[in-house]
């Protein structure tokens, strides 16, 4: 019998080895009548100062009279004191469809190996239909080496950066694997990550989170799978043109040749705007979409620390605290990834641009805590009723703040309170961004919507903290790369672009995921469909 048993709860120094007893005496059993356990979720307590703990769910499969006389206890238990719960646990388990009989005349194509693209590949690859990857970018090896040459001063490579290479966008952004949705595929995609050169407890604690010193290799491990499972990963080869013809895709038009492809998985990330111009000319039917704009704060992390822990150092067992915060009003601001012992880094893919965004590493150990500030821009305040005017919106302040960083890529900064008392700041402050900074003025850099949301917000935000938000703070931007301004279509049941059969756009650039998790399991979804009604490769 599985049971689940929620708010269990154990102290900061207590290990996790021990829940097997505590799950035992709890439902009244000996840990010899446990067959097996597993960790659902976990997460912290942290409403009583001095007095946090963690708290986990669990599965517990005992037998059959075992597993009654527990629940049973427990709900009498529960209904008493109002504190383990038990019940019965029939969590459906994670299956692939049953495959199509349809032949494929070539392999599947995905343009594009960030989290999408990379898991709908493996998923594929390991259900035999021998995918070929195609990355405008290199391995993450050598973006890794150009991302460290641009932070040390050096030119911005158009195709190797923070946005494109091997692992996307997610590849240097901080690795945080929240999620809003749940389920089997959820879990599923967080298995695989953690499979990867992930942590296993990423797989059941509240906000995971990796760091961007452990993602390149759960990037570089997924590729390696996909490979060893029969498809191909293809670098430097950047999608220039769609071969359309009567409605149906023919194949795809490369920097390194042509390929043929009667599917084609779309997972381009939310800056490819190069890609994006060229589909629409092509016909791929798109609309505007809300997206989020604003710009980063960055804290001193031991503010951070003591406003989340208080006097106590449990920065030493549980590392840089973070927070999630909203300012309600005309327009909501709150926190978007929130980076803890973290740095701010430019999310640049073009020359000529310039744009924050941040990162940590996996032990969080920077003396700074940034995160995004922003607020939901709908397409009533884009520059305009085409597709691409929300695009257009980004680059516009994109471009001021490079005008303002002298062409160099310099950060503009200023502190937070000159900006709410509309004063240039004086002096560079400390900042975690490596490249160099330069004073400025926010009101310069983002459009009149992100400033009301600012001025209204930042003074609840503070009160919220009891004067500690904003002392010793700075604003840095613009943040304009959180999400994507445009959606483009496709059939709910079907998933393919409505018109072009056999183009299935996934993932965050298509507009239907916020983040590392969701948009791998769009990926996933959608190699599901192409599952259901395709029969696996037989040969190349």
């Amino acid at each position: 019998m599985s049971l689940r048993v929620s708010n269990l709860r154990l102290s900061l120094d207590e290990p996790e080895a021990s829940l097997p007893a505590h799950l035992a005496r709890a439902l009244g059993i000996t840990p010899g009548d446990i067959d097996s356990w597993r960790i659902l979720r976990k997460s912290l307590d942290a409403r009583v100062k001095d007095q946090f703990q963690f708290v986990y769910s669990a599965e517990v499969r005992c037998p059959e009279n075992e597993g009654r006389l527990a629940a049973r206890a427990l709900r009498a238990r529960r209904k008493r004191h109002g504190e383990i719960s038990v019940e019965q646990h029939d969590e459906p388990p994670f299956q692939l469809p049953r495959h199509g009989g349809q032949p494929l005349r070539h392999r599947p194509v995905i343009v594009g190996s960030g989290p999408a693209g990379l898991v709908a590949g493996y998923f594929l690859a390991e259900q035999g239909y021998q995918p070929l990857v195609l990355e405008r970018g290199p391995a993450v090896r050598q973006r890794i080496h150009d991302v460290q040459a641009f932070d040390r001063g050096g030119p911005l490579n158009p195709e190797s950066n923070y946005l494109f290479g091997e692992g996307g966008a997610g590849t240097f952004s901080d690795g945080k694997l929240t999620c809003r949705a749940s389920g089997p595929d959820v879990r599923r995609v967080l298995e695989l990550f953690a499979a990867c050169k992930g942590r296993p407890s990423i797989v059941y604690d509240y906000r995971p989170h990796l760091g961007s010193n452990r993602l390149p290799a759960v990037v570089k491990a997924l590729r390696r799978r996909i490979e060893a499972l029969g498809g191909d990963v293809r670098f430097n080869c950047k999608v220039e043109d769609l071969d359309v013809a009567e409605g149906k895709l023919r194949g795809l038009a490369t920097t390194t040749g042509q390929v043929a492809a009667d599917v084609v998985l779309l997972a381009i990330g939310h800056s490819a705007r190069d890609t994006l111009t060229m589909l629409l000319a092509r016909g791929v039917p798109m609309v505007q979409k809300p997206f989020q704009m604003g710009v980063r704060i960055e804290q001193p992390q031991e503010i951070v620390n003591r406003v989340k822990y208080g006097p106590t150092p449990y920065e030493a067992k549980l590392g840089a605290a973070d927070y999630n915060l909203v300012a309600r009003g005309p327009r909501d601001l709150f926190t978007f990834c929130m980076c803890a012992g973290g740095h701010i880094i430019p999310s640049v893919s073009a020359a000529g641009y310039f744009c924050t965004n941040g990162m940590s590493l996996s032990d969080r150990t920077s003396p700074f805590a940034n995160s995004g500030l922003v607020v939901t821009v709908p397409p009533e305040h884009f520059p305009g009723n085409d597709v691409l005017a929300g695009v257009r919106l980004q680059a516009e302040y994109e471009r001021k703040a490079y005008d303002v960083g002298r062409g160099d890529y310099l950060c503009p900064i200023q502190g937070a309170q000159d900006f709410l008392e509309k004063r240039r700041s004086t002096a560079l402050p400390p900042c975690s961004y490596a490249r160099g900074l330069v004073l400025a003025e926010m009101a310069e850099l983002a459009p009149p919507i992100v400033l009301q949301a600012l001025e209204h917000g930042l003074p609840i935000l503070d009160r919220k903290w009891r004067g500690r938000f904003l002392i010793q703070a700075t604003l840095a931007g613009p943040e304009a790369r959180g999400s994507s301004p445009i959606r483009m279509l496709r059939d709910p049941a079907t998933r393919e672009s409505p018109g072009i059969a056999g183009l299935y756009p996934i993932g965050e650039g298509a507009g239907y995921a916020g983040g590392i998790v969701s948009a791998a399991v769009d990926g996933l979804r959608s190699a599901m469909a192409i599952m259901a009604k395709y029969a696996p490769m037989t040969t190349r």
